[in-house]
């Protein structure tokens, strides 16, 4: 039983999962007793600030979550007036969903406070750490998608 928890300890994906999870978790706390949002809520949020639109097929690319969860997170979205959905001309199942005026200005709250929260995070490791391990996260995306469409 030992050798399988040190095993599963030392299992690289199992250890990203669950930093992430940590990180994500730290944040979620702020903004979920600040804002009143969930994870899946900020994380469309925050790729609709970057982006400006997207399709739900779009948000579920970009936030690696499953369609029910970004289905959930954009209704419980648009009934807080956060986003709004606008016909998409070229697929009519589609809508392209955007953050309100409302959903504009919570977002230029929330980001900084995000933000801070990562340099706290962060400040451990030096700024040639913080280079490499950015580099390295997305050599290891890069990799994953690459096999996933092999």
């Amino acid at each position: 039983m030992t050798e399988t928890m040190t095993r599963l300890a030392e299992f690289m994906p199992y250890r990203i999962s669950i930093t992430s999870n940590a990180i994500s978790d730290l944040i979620a706390r702020e903004y979920r007793s600040r804002f009143g949002l969930k994870i899946a809520e900020w994380r469309v949020m925050a790729v609709l600030g970057d982006v400006g639109e997207a399709t739900q097929r779009e948000l579920v690319a970009a936030t690696r979550m499953d369609k029910v969860a970004v289905n959930r997170a954009t209704k419980a979205l648009g009934e807080r007036a956060l986003i709004q959905r606008a016909p998409n001309m070229s697929d009519g199942r589609s809508h392209h969903l955007a953050l309100t005026d409302t959903g504009r200005a919570l977002y230029a709250e929330i980001m900084p406070l995000a933000l801070q929260m990562e340099t706290q995070v962060i400040q451990v490791l030096d700024p040639q750490e913080q280079a490499q391990f950015s580099k390295m996260l997305g050599k290891l995306l890069t990799q994953a998608d690459s096999l996933a469409h092999d």
